[in-house]
C-alpha cells in the first residue's frame, strides 16, 4: 500500500460523535471548541488542530488528521431586508451627487433667462442684434413707448438711457434694470443718420392692455396687396430702405388709386416705411373709408399717390 493511501479505522476505533448546540456540526465529545462555527464551550482534552468535523461528504467516517477535510468557513448571507436598505443608501448617495453636479448648472442657467415679470419694456415687435446696435420689426402695440417716440420698424438703437447697446442681450439687461416709467434717451440710426429721441417705459400689464384695445377693433382698414410678397428692399443710391409691393389685388383700394407692382413704399401718411411689419401695422392703423398718402419710389423717381381706404368685411 503506497503512502498517500490511508487505511480506514477499524469500527470499534471510530470515535463517538456529538453535535455543535450553536451550529450543529458534528465534533468530538471531549471538545468544546466548534471546528466549523467557531462556537467554544469549555476547554477540552484535545488541542484545536486535532478537532475532527464532518464536510458535506456521505460515506463511512475516517479518523486521522492526514485524513480530515480542511475546514470550510461558511459565509454568512445578507437578508433581504439588508439588501433594501443598501439599495436605500446607494440610491440617496447617488441623488445627493447629481443634485451637487446638476443643480449649479441649471441654477446659473435659470437665472439667466429669467425675465422679471416687473420689467420694463419698450413696445416694439422682435428685437435683432446688428452690427451697429439692435433693431426691430415695428413699433407695437400703437401708442405704446416706441411709437410715441417716433420709432419705426428697421430703426438702430446703438445707446438707451446712455449706455451702448451692443445686441438683443444688452437691451434686454438695460430693460431690466430701467425702472418702469422712467423716460430715457435713446440714440438711433436711420438711413444711416443718427438721431435721439426720448421713450418712457411701460410694464407688461400696460403693453398687454395696449395690444388687446388694438387687437379687440372691429373695423379695419383694406389696402389691397399681398403682404406675403412683400419685401425689405435698399433704394439704389441711398442708404434707405423700403418695401416692395409684389402683388397688388386687382380693384381693390390700392389697384384703383394707381399703386402699381414693383413700387417701393417709403412713407405712410408721412410716416418712414423700412420693414414690411410696419407698413402692414400702419395699413391695419388706419381707419376704413379713410385717406391716406402714400409714397412710393418707383423707377428711381418719388411718387405720392393718396389713397381711400377699404374695408374688411
Amino acid at each position: 500500500m503506497s503512502q498517500d493511501q490511508q487505511t480506514p479505522l477499524p469500527v470499534e476505533e471510530i470515535p463517538r460523535l456529538t453535535t455543535c448546540s450553536n451550529c450543529h456540526s458534528a465534533m468530538l465529545p471531549e471538545l468544546r471548541f466548534c471546528r466549523n462555527c467557531g462556537f467554544r464551550l469549555g476547554d477540552g482534552v484535545q488541542e484545536y488542530n486535532e478537532t475532527i468535523r464532518f464536510g458535506d461528504q456521505r460515506g463511512p467516517l475516517v479518523v486521522g488528521a492526514e485524513s480530515a477535510p480542511a475546514p470550510v468557513k461558511r459565509r454568512r448571507k445578507m437578508s433581504g431586508m439588508t439588501w433594501v436598505f443598501v439599495a436605500l443608501l446607494v440610491f440617496f448617495v447617488g441623488a445627493a451627487a447629481f443634485t451637487a453636479i446638476i443643480g449649479p448648472r441649471r441654477g446659473t442657467r435659470t437665472n439667466f433667462v429669467q425675465v422679471p415679470s416687473d420689467r420694463s419694456y419698450a413696445g416694439v415687435r422682435d428685437w435683432d442684434s446688428v452690427d451697429n446696435g439692435v433693431t426691430f420689426n415695428a413699433a407695437s402695440p400703437p401708442d405704446g413707448p416706441a411709437d410715441k417716440a417716433g420709432l419705426v420698424g428697421g430703426d438702430i438703437i446703438t445707446t438707451f438711457d446712455g449706455q451702448p447697446v451692443r445686441g438683443e442681450d444688452d437691451m434686454t439687461r438695460l430693460l431690466t434694470k430701467t425702472p418702469i416709467g422712467k423716460t430715457v434717451d435713446v440714440q438711433y440710426l436711420r438711413d444711416g443718420e443718427t438721431h435721439t429721441t426720448k421713450l418712457t417705459t411701460i410694464s407688461e400689464d400696460q403693453l398687454e392692455r395696449l395690444s388687446e384695445a388694438f387687437g379687440d377693433r372691429e373695423d379695419r382698414a383694406q389696402f389691397g396687396y399681398e403682404e406675403h410678397r412683400a419685401k425689405r428692399v435698399e433704394i439704389p443710391g441711398t442708404k434707405m430702405f423700403g418695401v416692395q409691393l409684389n402683388r397688388v389685388y386687382p380693384s381693390m383700394p390700392a389697384d384703383m388709386a394707381g399703386v402699381k407692382e414693383g413700387d417701393i413704399v417709403i412713407q405712410f401718411n408721412d410716416i418712414p416705411i423700412r420693414t414690411p411689419e410696419e407698413f402692414l401695422l400702419r395699413v391695419r392703423r388706419a381707419a376704413p373709408y379713410s385717406m391716406v398718402k402714400l409714397t412710393v419710389m418707383r423707377a428711381g423717381e418719388k411718387v405720392e399717390i393718396p389713397v381711400k381706404m377699404g374695408r374688411q368685411d
